[in-house]
């Protein structure tokens, strides 16, 4: 179901501002909460029309013997509705603004002249929802109908959804209470499982002070939301005392948005980036208690639970006693299950179109070059790496290039940051940054045929609580091109890697802000004249969070990529998957790579690939063989 151009569907919640009669009949007024309806993120603002004499008795409007509460209720509606002309202006207005337009009808007449207004979709309040006539005429435009169900039996609701349901009607109910305030013991919550069961589209119409309640609503699976927006609840009139004002409302909707990231699918429980650090950092493994033999059969007292996480789980304990083992293993080696299974896949001559590489560790290097000629490695430097002497690693000269690995973390839990607005903070990763292109240099002495190695860094424009707003970010460049001033890069290229908007370091405690959007990369390569490192798998993710063309993403970025990470990649969390477990079309991306950067090198970036010497990296080649 579609209102407007809004999907109805539980990836988004439908945000409707009621104004109502909350302008109390000054159109300046009703302009201003349109306003505010947008600032606030609200999807949809909403007003009523109606025609006293097609709504009241006669009797009752001339005041003769009603009761006292209709009296007052008809006194304020009589003083407090806008105009025709004024309802016209509103509904401009808001199309101008590019908000949705909606409007109660309280009678046919009023249905008539919202008609010629354009409206997307009709809202049918409570006191309505048993007026078959006015819902049959409404039906009859064949717009989408939001019912609210306050003051109504289960009997009434279910007669008037088998109406709807008679007539093809596309139509959502609201579970409401028609009290203003509605007190809480009365709101009935768990009325909207009971409400699914009649329909399958739902939401909540909410009169409660406060927004907790209604973001309960969204949590229990409300695909709609509806609350009354004030400009100050202190203002004469029916609705305004159950109303949010302005700061309450944008905290509603800021809520809803955290609820609906945080709702999440339906079925197996994925391990989220942040998670899969903390697990890999906090969590046990099988591991050796001492030397081991081929060939040995594995006992318990082969066998000891020991973090971190980076091996097999202490849960296939039980599992590998009994078992043969494949090869030796010295003491505190991981167990994996090519231990014990014959599975391994080992590195083999490749074929290449590009220049290709693996990521290392300086501890790695002579195990890999006895395995494979590649043309690159690519040093992944901890900040521990910083203090080391290389010539403790690396005792020959290579016959291939490299590439350097900026760390994320420096010492005392301090990330790169060569954008951050803390001059200090920025100093310091200035500071540290530098010694990482002087370790670069110093390497050049074993890789003699690189001229002027890359350096791949996450440059930083961190933040905590939220993004960085669209305002702001570009200041965060603006430190990033100073912090560039200042370093001494004579004989290295540094090149900025894509990123993707969560909060993964840490654990998942600072949101990643800089070279995420595809413009934003483009331009700043421009006007800094820099070079990328394409991150596929990050990059990825951004397009499915951001609903961007991830090939029209790559094409953009290719032009100004210099060295590649493959990974694939999945929804919002499947970070650096094994080739061909994610959603990237590898061969699609090998053709624009193949047109807009033919020279551009590559490594396998798998999470956890060097795990078990390197097996993930030995995979994700061997798919790419037949690909690049």
């Amino acid at each position: 179901m579609k209102i407007g151009n809004f999907k109805i569907c539980s990836d988004r919640t439908l945000v409707i501002a009621e104004v109502g009669n909350n302008h109390n009949g000054i159109i300046e007024n009703a302009l201003r909460l349109v306003d505010q309806a947008i600032d606030a993120g609200a999807d949809c603002v909403k007003f009523q029309m109606r025609h006293m004499e097609e709504v009241y008795r006669s009797k009752s409007l001339s005041r003769n013997g009603e009761d006292l509460g209709t009296e007052y209720v008809l006194d304020l509606l009589d003083r407090y509705q806008l105009t025709l002309e004024e309802h016209k202006r509103v509904s401009n207005y808001c199309q101008e603004k590019n908000i949705i337009y909606m409007c109660t009808p309280w009678d046919v007449k009023s249905l008539d002249i919202l008609e010629t207004f354009k409206v997307p979709c009709y809202k049918v309040a409570s006191a309505d929802l048993t007026n078959m006539p006015l819902i049959d005429k409404i039906s009859d435009t064949g717009k989408p109908i939001i019912l609210s169900t306050g003051m109504s039996k289960l009997v009434e609701i279910v007669k008037t959804s088998n109406f709807l349901k008679s007539k093809s009607s596309d139509y959502i109910f609201l579970h409401c209470n028609s009290t203003y305030p509605a007190p809480y013991h009365d709101i009935n919550l768990n009325f909207l499982n009971e409400l699914k069961k009649i329909h399958e589209y739902i939401g909540y119409s909410g009169h409660e002070r406060g927004i907790y309640v209604s973001l309960a609503a969204v949590a229990m699976g409300a695909l709609v939301i509806e609350r009354h927006l004030t400009l100050d609840r202190n203002m004469e009139g029916p609705d305004h005392a159950a109303s949010l004002e302005y700061k309450e409302f944008k905290d509603l909707v800021t809520g809803i948005r955290q609820i609906e990231e945080s709702k999440g699918a339906i079925g197996e429980r994925l391990i989220s980036q942040g998670e899969m650090i903390n697990r890999e950092n906090l969590a046990k493994s099988l591991v050796a208690s001492k030397e081991l033999k081929k060939g040995t059969i594995l006992s318990k007292d082969h066998i000891k639970v020991l973090s971190p996480g980076q091996g097999l789980s202490p849960q296939y304990f039980e599992e590998l006693i009994g078992c043969k083992l494949k090869h030796d293993m010295d003491e505190e080696d991981y167990f994996f299950m090519t231990d014990i299974v014959d599975i391994k896949v080992e590195p083999k001559p490749y074929n290449f179109n590009r220049p290709w590489g693996v990521p290392v560790r300086y501890h790695d290097i002579k195990e890999y070059s006895s395995k494979i000629k590649p043309d690159l490695y690519e040093f992944h430097l901890s900040y521990s790496d910083l203090e080391l002497n290389v010539d403790s690693y690396l005792d020959k000269k290579y016959d291939c290039d490299f590439v350097v690995h900026a760390p994320e973390l420096f010492e005392n839990s301090n990330l790169m940051d060569l954008a951050s607005p803390d001059d200090d903070y920025r100093n310091l990763s200035i500071k540290e940054t530098q010694k990482v292109i002087n370790i670069t240099r110093e390497l050049k002495n074993f890789f003699p045929s690189t001229k002027r190695p890359l350096i791949v860094a996450n440059i930083g424009g961190f933040s905590m609580d939220s993004p960085i707003g669209p305002d702001k970010l570009p200041s965060y460049y603006e430190h990033f091109k100073d912090s560039l001033g200042i370093l001494d890069m004579e004989g290295v290229e540094l090149i900025p890697q894509t990123m993707a908007p969560f909060p993964w370091h840490f654990g998942g405690q600072r949101y990643q802000n800089m070279f995420v959007h595809p413009d934003e990369i483009v331009k700043c390569c421009e006007d800094l004249n820099l070079r990328m490192c394409f991150d596929i798998s990050h990059s990825k993710l951004t397009c499915n969070y951001f609903d961007i063309d991830f090939y029209d993403f790559s094409k953009k970025v290719a032009n100004y990529s210099a060295h590649l990470h493959l990974g694939d990649a999945k929804g919002f969390n499947g970070e650096g998957l094994q080739i061909g477990e994610g959603e990237v079309d590898f061969h699609r991306l090998a053709k624009i790579f193949d047109e807009l950067c033919p020279d551009a090198s590559f490594i396998p970036e798998i999470w956890q690939g060097h795990k078990n010497g390197g097996e993930g990296f030995w995979v994700a080649l061997e798919k790419l063989d037949s690909i690049f």
